[in-house]
């Protein structure tokens, strides 16, 4: 199995490549790994006719990988811009094209990645604001798009003043290096979470008739029918506005 590290960093040697370089380290033999710098790539987009040679040599390197390890900082709340610049060239070659426009897994479909990222907000202001979330989902609907699994994430914050990588995210490293060749099937259980959401809807509107019954505003006699009536009219209102936010508005065929 072959790990393919993808640096999207203006130094090869800052705090996110450290961590790239920490999850390579810790992959077992006799597994291979491979780590490409992109600011070392001149790469540009396929014009029509026309391929780029330096994003065939890239595509051929990511085509040998099994898994991918994407690692850029976050700059302003978004993905650092290199990174964002390779994988907008690689949109014709990571995905297939209807003639709708619609996007298709093609040849990457079931590989796996890991996406590492860093910013210089501190753990508290970044799990409030979620500073690194755009650079997250970012990657997250470019590599769903091309089929590939996710793995994992790995965030370092508080990087304005860093010298040194916290022992324990080089631990969180280490670990997720050494598990990378345990890939994990694809997540597919969306029965299983409408369910959830159903006994989450049963047991809130429960809570807030049996409220209203205390003080009156609904008769013991009516209270299981329109009990009933409310869970399943409530249901279907929201699992019908997720379903469209989360699979027909970003449909991943």
């Amino acid at each position: 199995m072959k790990i393919l590290g993808i640096l999207g960093a203006h130094r090869h040697d800052g705090l996110t490549a450290r961590m790239l370089s920490t999850v390579l380290e810790n992959v077992p033999a006799p597994h291979t790994t491979e780590t490409i710098y992109l600011e070392d790539y001149d790469f540009h987009p396929d014009q029509a006719g026309k391929r780029d040679p330096v994003l065939d040599q890239l595509t051929a390197k990511l085509l040998e990988s099994d898994v991918w390890v994407l690692a850029a900082p976050t700059y302003w709340g978004g993905l650092a811009g290199k990174m964002k610049d390779f994988l907008d060239c690689m949109r014709g070659r990571l995905v297939r094209f209807d003639h709708k426009g619609g996007t298709h897994p093609d040849r990457f479909e079931n590989k796996h990645y890991l996406s590492i990222t860093s910013c210089y907000a501190g753990t508290f202001e970044n799990f409030v604001s979620g500073i690194t979330d755009t650079s997250f989902r970012t990657i997250d609907k470019i590599m769903s798009a091309a089929g590939l699994i996710k793995i994992n994430e790995l965030v370092l914050p508080g990087t304005l003043f860093m010298k040194q990588i916290p022992a324990g995210k080089l631990a969180e490293c280490k670990r997720l290096g050494s598990k990378l060749i345990t890939k994990p099937k694809r997540d597919d259980n969306t029965l299983k979470r409408y369910i959830e959401l159903f006994c989450m809807v049963a047991v809130m509107a429960f809570l807030t008739m049996g409220i209203q019954f205390l003080f009156h505003l609904i008769s013991a006699g009516e209270f299981w029918v329109v009990y009933a009536s409310f869970v399943l009219i409530f249901f279907m209102l929201l699992a019908s506005i997720l379903h469209f936010f989360t699979v027909v508005k970003h449909r991943r065929r």
